[in-house]
């Protein structure tokens, strides 16, 4: 399933073309995950969702890796996610993926990109998704907390544009920055005006 915020790539017609379901939905990263989740469990029954941005893919054999975690019952109880990586070989990317491997083992904070793998019954018990357009993710993860969080092992590869843009020193910081003060109360509207 696609949750389109009104994209005007080839979003739409890559969804329809590989047999994907395609909804609408205003946009904003939050808000378009929790209508995808909710289109998902209640007009699909899903008992399982995988969150996945669009700039991200796993690795082949992923959905053997899911399969392996949804079989298992006390992972109903727990939220998988994967390793995080970027398609540039340059030795910034290598820094910045041990970075995020750091982050999310010390502080348990796996981002979107990396995918998301829950339960609907532990997603709708946390609150699923709130409709924000910027640490939707952090959110998220937060109230399922650190100790129902753990690594699958696949890689979620992420396109490494926006870094190449912006550099593997500046960008970092101002994710790091922005992090920083959702976790002290700032309100996500002006996190998400420092953000771009």
């Amino acid at each position: 399933m696609v949750a389109d915020g009104g994209s005007n790539d080839e979003t739409v017609q890559t969804a329809e073309r590989h047999g994907a379901r395609l909804i609408s939905a205003p946009r904003g990263r939050g808000v378009q995950l929790r209508a995808g989740a909710e289109t998902a469990i209640e007009e699909l029954g899903a008992d399982w969702l995988f969150f996945l941005h669009a700039d991200s893919i796993p690795e082949p054999g992923w959905a053997e890796v899911l399969k392996a975690y949804i079989s298992e019952p006390g992972n109903r109880d727990r939220a998988g996610y994967g390793r995080f990586a970027l398609d540039d070989p340059a030795s910034a990317a290598r820094r910045l993926e041990s970075m995020v491997a750091w982050r999310c083992r010390r502080l348990g904070l796996p981002y979107g990109d990396q995918g998301l793998l829950i339960h609907r019954d532990l997603y709708l018990s946390v609150g699923g998704f709130p409709r924000l357009h910027l640490m939707e993710d952090v959110a998220l993860v937060r109230r399922i907390g650190r100790r129902r969080l753990t690594g699958l092992p696949m890689t979620v590869t992420t396109s490494a544009e926006r870094y190449q843009r912006d550099g593997y020193i500046r960008r970092p910081l101002r994710n790091l920055g922005c992090l920083g003060l959702y976790l002290i109360g700032v309100a996500p509207p002006v996190i998400r005006r420092l953000y771009g």
